[in-house]
């Protein structure tokens, strides 16, 4: 049974108050808390076994090497990988994806090629392709999205032609909570002939991955949403696209051989991972990863659920509360306008009474600006959220209406 009030007592940071007050953390979609076994496992990492990994002809080496490749199969299982060659260690998401924008894009797109992404899309899912875009003399395309930024089939096979090469798509927005239907869409790409990236990084968060059911080629997300550390990315990719990839860039461990004239380099994944790699976080994650799935992604989907379903109808009691999305499929991440109040008046009414809660345009800025703000205030819920934090917040909510 799902026991809120226990999980949180697995995260030192409850444990602290922010200006006297309870710490109501609504700001996971940003980065998640993390959870004590984490913490410890790192910390144990670094006090006992900790080395660099590969070739290493001693005990820890091969300790630590031993723990980072096994952090690899963890995480291909988890996302329901064919085998742990698929899984790519990076810094984060961002680096994800600009290592296909690097390798894949620029090895396969040709001018007047097509990449199209949604509007929906985090500027780390917009930028690299803008710039391939004016490097490969390819076009980049954006299909609408509905007013709420729900789905509009029509409007996304209008925008898929035959020169679309490349679909990248987020699979849930950052700043409605929109669930959109990837594996869908990888489908209909494919019968074009078109290679898709999907974005999770919210979606790792709020739903149970499975790339080989997506059948997307290459999907992304971060650790740090996931309740892991910082500085770790994973970049899943199919095994064949990978092996035909040239290298994102060079240096230690990515090489099969080395002279002064020639370089021939190193099978997946270790051909994208040159240097010393972030091992401890990589061991990090896969404890965060452990921890998700000892809680039950099934019981953590639920508690979500209800949580969703408890903030809505608050919402609505909520003299001047707008909600930006009104979507049926909805993860726990929800973009609101409160009596036309500035977000960062809003959040330094809610920061003085321990509320935590994102404001600005989410690094999404033409999607909120389509939306019809410049900035937007953002509440985001993690596995430890609970009713309480809910009903703080529309407590803070309703003093700061009669204050401003």
């Amino acid at each position: 049974m799902y026991n809120v009030d226990d999980i949180r007592k697995d995260f030192p940071i409850f444990c602290d108050t922010i200006n006297g007050k309870p710490n109501v953390y609504l700001d996971t979609a940003a980065s998640a808390q993390k959870p004590e076994c984490v913490i410890n496992r790192m910390c144990e990492t670094y006090r006992h076994t900790y080395a660099n990994v590969h070739r290493g002809g001693y005990f820890l080496s091969e300790h630590i090497t031993f723990e980072y490749e096994k952090a690899r199969e963890n995480i291909a299982h988890f996302i329901n990988a064919r085998n742990k060659s698929e899984i790519i260690f990076t810094r984060n998401a961002t680096e994800s994806i600009n290592l296909v924008a690097a390798t894949w894009a620029q090895t396969y797109l040709k001018a007047n090629d097509e990449i199209l992404i949604s509007e929906a899309e985090h500027h780390a899912n917009l930028i690299p392709w803008q710039i391939i875009a004016q490097k490969c003399a390819a076009q980049l395309k954006v299909f609408k999205l509905g007013d709420d930024g729900s789905f509009i089939w029509e409007e996304f096979e209008k925008a898929l032609t035959d020169k679309v090469k490349l679909l990248s798509v987020t699979a849930m927005s950052n700043v409605l909570g929109t669930i959109y239907p990837v594996k869908q869409m990888c489908a209909a790409a494919h019968k074009k002939g078109a290679t898709v990236l999907v974005d999770a990084c919210q979606y790792a968060v709020h739903e149970q991955i499975d790339v080989q059911n997506i059948d997307c080629d290459f999907l992304a997300f971060s650790g740090h949403k996931l309740y892991g550390p910082t500085g770790i990315g994973i970049l899943y990719g199919k095994q064949e696209i990978l092996e035909a990839l040239p290298p994102y860039q060079t240096g230690g461990d990515m090489v099969d051989h080395v002279s002064y004239h020639k370089t021939t380099f190193a099978e997946p994944p270790a051909r994208f991972e040159a240097g010393t790699p972030a091992c401890v976080q990589a061991i990090g994650l896969s404890e965060a990863i452990d921890y998700v799935k000892n809680i039950g992604l099934d019981h953590i989907k639920k508690h979500e659920e209800q949580l969703i379903k408890y903030f809505i109808e608050r919402s609505k009691d909520s003299k001047g509360f707008k909600l930006i999305s009104k979507n049926i499929n909805q993860g726990g991440v929800f973009a609101f306008d409160f009596n036309g109040i500035h977000p960062q008046d809003l959040a330094f009414v809610l920061f003085h009474e321990g509320v935590a809660i994102r404001v600005g345009h989410h690094c999404a800025e033409p999607f909120v600006n389509r939306l019809g703000y410049t900035s937007l205030p953002r509440v985001s819920f993690g596995l430890y959220t609970n009713f309480k934090d809910i009903d703080t917040f529309f407590e803070i909510l309703e003093k700061a209406r009669r204050f401003f």
